[in-house]
């Protein structure tokens, strides 16, 4: 039996309001991820790409249509249950690091394992291997306040990978970097993604940003308007 995709979109509508104040910020949309790719979501603004991703993660719902992750049905499951794909299986890259600012760097990697219910040797030798993973075990006792802003994205990457995702969906995640930074993060999630098999989906507005995944979808007013490979993709 075929594996099915990680990500799966049957024509779905995310509708805001109603009547004259109706927005259909997704519109129909179809589309899928396959385990292990890259791939990267642009579109001016209101094209819907940030709507598509917090659907992807489960923070909203379509008003119709279908959402399988993995072949189940997102929309059959409890809030329970989504909260629990999340938790488990999703990993959340945000542009402004979401870090907590009185917090070591160990500490922050080790909240989204609090939820999960490891013990606290069990999370603190998780942390530190994500925060090894990104290059950051030597500063795994300092605040967000003495890291850099590279830094800080890299501790809130390892936070993502603690719990061992399936899928890492990344919302601008250069959006606050400088050139120098964000080539260094594109390039760790460039790694992640080839050594690890880790599957990525990012969201940006930066076509250089872009460029390192090995796909692109371009959405416009709702709709996918084109799904194509990237000029690195080969």
């Amino acid at each position: 039996m075929a594996t099915p995709p990680i990500i799966e979109f049957r024509d779905v509508a995310r509708v805001y309001g109603t009547g004259a104040a109706e927005v259909r910020a997704l519109d129909g949309v179809s589309l899928s991820v396959e385990p292990g790719e890259f791939v990267a979501v642009m579109g001016p603004s209101g094209s819907g790409k940030s709507t598509a991703m917090n659907v992807m993660g489960c923070l909203d719902r379509p008003t119709s249509g279908h959402y399988l992750f993995n072949g189940i049905e997102v929309g059959a499951l409890t809030q329970d249950q989504r909260a629990l794909l999340r938790r488990h299986y999703l990993g959340f890259i945000f542009q402004g690091y979401n870090l907590l600012a009185r917090t070591t760097a160990l500490q922050n990697v080790e909240l989204p394992l609090i939820y999960k219910g490891l013990g606290r040797a069990e999370r603190e030798a998780a942390a530190l291997a994500a925060l090894d993973k990104v290059g950051l075990a030597h500063r795994a006792h300092h605040d967000p306040s003495e890291l850099s802003g590279g830094q800080q994205q890299r501790v809130a990457i390892a936070r993502a990978l603690a719990t061992g995702p399936q899928v890492v969906l990344a919302d601008e995640p250069t959006g606050n970097l400088d050139t120098k930074r964000s080539v260094e993060i594109m390039d760790l999630l460039q790694a992640l993604n080839r050594d690890d098999g880790l599957t990525i989906v990012m969201v940006t507005h930066e076509e250089d940003m872009a460029a390192y995944a090995r796909r692109l979808i371009w959405m416009v007013d709702g709709n996918v308007q084109s799904d194509r490979p990237t000029k690195g993709a080969g």
